[in-house]
């Protein structure tokens, strides 16, 4: 989902590098292998887009330049089913190589069937801009694998909106609810029987197993985000160690060891992307002093500090806050 929000970002000029440099990360992130980012980072980027961009209707404005999702095994379920209907129950089990950040339920009500967009954490659910971009993003989806059948017939949003719902009305293409009670994506429900063309049950089942295995390798990357979660924590203390963090999770320092392997990375190198991370971020959007942010990201010495730094940036944290904060500033003056 964030490389079709970053290619969105692109087709409307946006100055990607400037919310990269606030977020710590660079382009080069967006093309992660697996690439899964933290549920909290959302709202963290969302508001850096709407702060770069100056758009307060970011969200919907990216939704309307959203590519249609291509050429993954999501696509694949739905064309080598005989129904969209049947695609859409079989993608269900697998909708996490879409994104973490929301899950979908659905049911069938009166003439209408409907998608709850079950968000992974309340703070997400009344995420604005996520909600507004990641529903266009399913019915432009859904409109690519149905050539172009597919029609929303209501969308409701849990999130208040003040201003422009006749716009929103306009953008989205159908009658729009604030302040609901759930995300809601309404439907005709004839559109379960809209026969593909691509159907084929041989496909379907290779297909299948693919999303499947998939599926098994993003669960074992999860230990990843567990322990970068507990590295936060533990950083300010100076016992960031495997052995820390192990006893945090409840398992043997062997058996994170072992996982952290399966989910080809190691402790070293987890901590170490966290703390670039980290870094960049703090060097790019506060003020906090070098020093304090030798403390914040875990080193005990500014000279261990600097010497990481520049092997991993191939600058030093001075020469990289002066370009990421002077990016800042010509937009601000702008």
């Amino acid at each position: 989902m964030l490389r079709l929000i970053y290619e969105a970002m692109k087709r409307k000029g946006i100055d990607t590098d400037a919310i990269f440099s606030r977020l710590g990360v660079d382009e080069k992130y967006v093309y992660t292998e697996q690439l899964r980012t933290p549920h909290s980072a959302q709202v963290y980027f969302w508001q850096a887009v709407e702060d770069v961009s100056g758009d307060p209707d970011i969200g919907l404005h990216l939704g309307q330049l959203l590519p249609a999702y291509k050429g993954q095994v999501l696509e694949y379920l739905f064309l080598s089913s005989p129904t969209f209907g049947e695609g859409l129950r079989r993608a269900q089990n697998y909708q996490r190589l879409l994104s973490d950040a929301a899950n979908t339920d659905f049911f069938i009500e009166g003439d209408n069937a409907c998608m709850v967009l079950d968000a992974a954490s309340e703070e997400i659910s009344r995420l604005r801009h996520f909600n507004e971009c990641f529903v266009q993003g399913l019915v432009i989806f859904f409109q690519s694998i149905t050539d172009g059948e597919f029609k929303p017939s209501r969308i409701e949003f849990e999130h208040q909106r003040d201003h422009g719902l006749e716009h929103a009305e306009e953008v989205l293409g159908c009658k729009v609810v604030f302040g609901a009670d759930e995300n809601r994506l309404y439907f005709p429900v004839e559109m379960l029987s809209h026969a593909s063309p691509h159907a084929e049950p041989e496909l379907l089942d290779l297909h299948e197993r693919f999303a499947s295995e998939q599926v098994a390798r993003l669960e074992k990357k999860d230990i990843v985000g567990q322990v970068e979660r507990i590295v936060a924590e533990l950083l300010d203390s100076g016992e960031v160690t495997l052995d820390a963090v192990a006893e945090r999770l409840g398992i043997k320092p062997r058996t994170l060891r072992t996982r952290l392997t399966e989910a080809e990375t190691s402790f070293n190198q987890v901590l170490a992307d966290f703390r670039y991370r980290l870094a960049r971020q703090l060097l790019a959007t506060t003020d906090e002093s070098i020093d304090e942010i030798v403390y914040l990201t875990g080193f005990s010495e500014p000279s261990t500090f600097y010497r990481a730094f520049k092997r991993w940036s191939g600058m030093t944290p001075i020469e990289y806050r002066k370009t990421a904060q002077g990016k800042d500033a010509m937009i601000d003056a702008m």
